[in-house]
């Protein structure tokens, strides 16, 4: 298979890079940072998107998976402390971009017999706290695109789905802190491997819940 990972660079999407290497599949990772191997594509630049797709459909002509982990988060302790440049940052990143993506490589993902295109979602989407305005107001309107894609995609074979989790944890995390329990939280390695089980359903447009009490 033929595996797009924007925001390869990060920890999520180091696991997911090596989730779906170390099973021979064509891993084509993107990072504005171009760290760690990764094609070095600002994700803001729909331009810069469009190329990628062409590129991608020169060379394999279709895509059969779409992993979403360009990401960021901004807080605030109030409500009224809430700073509105905090939304730009977040709307750019966790917007934006997929918006980008989506509607750049939507024809490439229809021509995989099986595509599958996934985003990492957050409980605050749900339930955002006071100072979690931006931030889960980001997350709901990434998942409500998600979910327009998925309509999008409905009767092709291919699917779009949101993985939710409370927070994700890596393993650098808990040598850093090797008494913290990290409760709810999700580990990349988990989160990889539930991105793998999406080609094991046929399920469009679902929410599937990966937090751990």
């Amino acid at each position: 298979m033929i595996i797009l990972v924007a925001g390869a660079a990060g920890p999520a999407g180091q696991a997911v890079v090596r989730r779906f290497a170390d099973k021979g599949h064509t891993v084509i990772g993107v990072d504005k940072s171009g760290a760690d191997g990764t094609l070095a594509v600002d994700l803001l630049d729909f331009d810069a998107v469009k190329k990628l797709a062409r590129d991608i459909e020169a060379e394999h002509g279709r895509v059969d998976g779409i992993v979403h982990l360009v990401g960021g988060w901004r807080g605030s302790k109030t409500f009224a402390e809430t700073r509105l440049e905090d939304w730009d940052l977040l709307h750019d990143l966790l917007v934006r971009t997929l918006q980008h993506v989506t509607l750049a490589f939507e024809p490439l993902l229809k021509a995989s017999e099986r595509g599958r295109f996934a985003i990492v979602s957050a409980k605050a989407a749900e339930r955002p706290t006071q100072g979690n305005a931006a931030y889960g107001t980001a997350k709901a309107a990434s998942e409500a695109w998600t979910l327009a894609f998925a309509d999008a995609l409905e009767g092709t074979g291919a699917t779009a789905n949101i993985l939710v989790v409370k927070a994700l944890v890596n393993k650098a995390m808990r040598e850093a802190a090797p008494e913290r329990k990290f409760p709810g939280f999700t580990d990349v390695d988990d989160l990889a491997g539930a991105i793998d089980g999406l080609w094991d359903t046929d399920a469009n447009g679902t929410r599937l819940d990966l937090t751990r009490e």
